[in-house]
C-alpha cells in the first residue's frame, strides 16, 4: 500500500477480538480515516462482537471478513494472491494487521505474517523472551535486494502518543523548560483491584506462562522513560544517549497464600469464603454488585465472561448476574491437573489461594553517564541532552489510582511535577509555577490509543 495515497482508506485486519483488538478497532474506526475489514479470534462469539460493531454490522459476514484464526487468514490471503496471479476476480485484501493475542504468542503470529508484506502494529509488550524478540526482528528483516523495508513495523507503546505526553516531552526536549534534566520519578500506581484482576486471578498472574509484571505491565513507563531520557528531540541527528546502568528489585508481597486471614479457613473461592462479605477482594463484590448490578457490561465484567453483555441485553439483568455467578464459581482443588488450570483465569479464585507469582512492588533505576559525541570535548556545550542523569521507576499494585502515571522531573532550571491530566512547571529563577491542562481526549491510555492508530 502507498501510504502517501490520499485516496484510498487503509483497510486494517485485528488479529485477536479481545479487549485490546477492541480498542484497537475502535481508534482506527473513529479516528483514522483507516477501515477495519476483517476480524480473526477463534472465540465465536467475541470474533463476530468486534464484527458487528465494526465491520458488517447487521448484514451476514462475507467469508474475507472473518477468520477463525490467524492461519485460516494466512491461508485465504495464499489463495487470494494466486488467484489474482491467475486473472481471476478476487476480493480486496488487507493493507495493515493489528497483534492483539496473547503476549506468548506474538512471535509465531508475527514471524507467519512476516513474508505477506503486510504493515504490522503488535500490541506492547513485543515478545516475553529475549529468543521471540530476536525471531521476530530476523523473520522482519528485508531481503537481501532491497535496499530498505518495504512495510512499517511498530509496537503498541501508546503512552508516546497521549496529548499528555506529548507536551510533556516536547517541554522538556524542545523548550528546555527546567534545563538539563537530572532526575525523573515516575510511578504506574496499577490499582488495588485491577491488579487482583489480571496479575493474580487473571492471565498475566505467572511468569512461566506469561511474563513478569514489569513486562506485561510496565513496559509502557520503561519506554516512556526512554523515550524522554534517551531518544533525541525531533529534528536532532545526534544518536540516542545509551544508559549505562539498570538495576531492580521486587517481590510478591501481599496476595500470597501466607498474608491469607485466618477467618478465611479453608475457602478457595470467593463465593463459599466466610468472610466474603467484609473481604474488600471480593470477586462477587467486584464484578456483579459493584458493577454488574449497576448496568455495567464491559470491562473488566466481560474479560470474566465474553457473553455477559448479550445476555443481559437479551435476557436481562437477574440472568446476567446468574451466568456471571456460575463463572465465578468455577474452582479447582489440589487434584486438578497444573496445566489444566494455568490454561485460564479463574476469577472467582480467592486471591490468597492463586497461583499467581509476579511481583506486585517493584522498582527500577536506571543510570546514565556524561556521555559527549565522539571526538568533542567533554564540556557544557557538548553534554547538552547527554549529560549524567537518573530515572526511577516504581511500579505498586496497591493504589487508588488506575494506571494514572505521576512523576517529578529534576532539572538546572526548574521541576515538573505531572499526574497524566497536568503539568506543572517551577521556575527556580522566577519562582513562579505555571500549570498546563493538555487535552484529554475519549479512549485508552488518555488518548494514547488513538494517537497510535492516527
Amino acid at each position: 500500500m502507498d501510504l502517501n495515497s490520499e485516496n484510498r482508506a487503509p483497510r486494517i485486519l485485528i488479529i485477536g477480538a479481545g479487549s485490546r483488538g477492541d480498542a484497537y478497532a475502535r481508534a482506527v474506526s473513529q479516528s483514522t480515516k483507516g477501515v477495519v475489514v476483517a476480524v480473526a479470534d477463534p472465540i465465536a462469539f467475541k470474533r463476530k462482537e468486534l464484527g458487528r460493531k465494526y465491520i458488517w454490522a447487521d448484514e451476514h459476514p462475507r467469508p474475507e471478513q472473518e477468520f477463525t484464526d490467524w492461519r485460516m487468514f494466512i491461508s485465504w490471503e495464499k489463495q487470494r494472491r494466486k488467484d489474482a496471479s491467475a486473472g481471476h476476480k478476487i476480493a480486496p485484501g488487507v493493507d495493515g494487521v493489528f497483534i492483539c493475542v496473547l503476549d506468548e504468542q506474538h512471535a509465531e503470529v508475527i514471524s507467519a505474517l512476516a513474508p505477506l508484506n503486510l504493515h504490522i502494529l503488535s500490541e506492547k509488550p513485543l515478545a516475553t523472551t529475549l529468543e521471540d524478540c530476536l525471531s521476530i526482528y530476523c523473520s522482519l528483516l528485508p531481503k537481501q535486494h532491497q535496499v530498505a523495508p518495504q512495510t512499517i513495523f511498530g509496537i503498541g507503546h501508546v503512552l508516546r502518543y497521549s496529548p499528555h505526553n506529548m507536551l510533556l516531552r516536547e517541554l522538556l526536549l524542545e523548550d528546555h523548560v527546567i534545563g538539563e534534566i537530572i532526575s525523573i520519578e515516575h510511578t504506574e500506581p496499577v490499582g488495588w483491584w485491577h491488579f487482583a484482576h489480571a496479575y493474580v486471578r487473571g492471565n498475566w498472574r505467572k511468569e512461566s506462562t506469561s511474563a513478569p509484571s514489569l513486562l506485561t505491565k510496565s513496559c509502557h513507563d520503561i519506554d516512556f522513560l526512554l523515550w524522554l531520557l534517551c531518544s533525541p528531540a525531533p529534528q536532532s541527528e545526534q544518536p540516542p544517549h545509551l544508559p549505562s546502568y539498570l538495576t531492580s528489585t521486587g517481590s510478591l508481597k501481599y496476595l500470597k497464600k501466607s498474608r491469607k486471614p485466618i477467618a478465611a479457613g479453608d475457602a478457595t473461592n470467593c463465593l463459599s469464603c466466610p468472610i466474603e462479605t467484609d473481604c474488600m477482594f471480593s470477586a462477587k463484590k467486584i464484578y456483579v454488585e459493584a458493577r454488574l448490578q449497576q448496568g455495567h457490561t464491559g470491562w473488566p465484567v466481560k474479560i470474566v465472561n465474553p457473553e455477559i453483555e448479550d445476555c443481559y441485553v437479551s435476557l436481562g439483568k437477574a440472568a446476567a448476574v446468574g451466568k456471571l455467578l456460575d463463572t465465578l464459581s468455577e474452582d479447582y482443588n489440589e487434584h486438578a491437573a497444573r496445566r489444566e488450570i494455568e490454561r485460564r483465569p479463574w476469577f472467582g479464585r480467592c486471591v490468597w489461594e492463586s497461583d499467581n507469582d509476579v511481583c506486585d512492588d517493584q522498582y527500577v533505576t536506571i543510570t546514565w553517564e556524561d556521555d559527549a559525541l565522539s571526538g568533542h570535548e567533554v564540556n557544557a556545550n557538548n553534554l547538552k541532552g547527554r549529560g549524567a542523569k537518573t530515572a526511577t521507576f516504581h511500579m505498586m499494585a496497591y493504589t487508588e489510582k488506575q494506571c494514572e502515571r505521576r512523576g517529578r522531573i529534576y532539572g538546572t532550571k526548574g521541576e515538573i511535577e505531572y499526574d497524566s491530566k497536568t503539568i506543572s512547571v517551577y521556575d527556580f529563577a522566577s519562582g513562579r509555577t505555571k500549570t498546563q491542562h493538555p487535552r484529554q481526549p475519549d479512549g485508552g491510555h488518555g488518548g494514547g490509543d488513538d494517537g497510535l492508530a492516527r
